[in-house]
């Protein structure tokens, strides 16, 4: 049995990228990051329930827009436990 996590951390890694993107290109307010990051995800997920990715962990489009959305909110989460973690002059500053 797989779960597709891998299929997930790819989402992930792609949502957390566009947020990224997102603060390099055009300033964007904080607060709208994980909005944008979390539709990115949803759409990964529509996409790779349509494509048919190998064992990509949904059987309909609300699950995989679900599973997306998650995954993107999750990279904003992955950012978040960064600068927490880290002293304040290095990424913080």
């Amino acid at each position: 049995m797989s779960f597709g996590i891998a299929n997930v951390a790819a989402i992930t890694v792609i949502c957390y990228l566009v947020g990224i993107a997102c603060k390099a290109i055009e300033p964007i307010p904080d607060e709208y990051i994980p909005v944008i990051v979390g539709l990115s995800g949803g759409l990964l997920g529509a996409i790779a329930f349509m494509t048919g990715m190998p064992d990509f962990p949904a059987q309909d489009y609300i699950t995989a827009v679900a599973v997306g959305i998650v995954s993107g909110l999750a990279a904003t989460g992955a950012n978040q436990i960064t600068r927490q973690l880290a002293p304040d002059n290095e990424v913080n500053g």
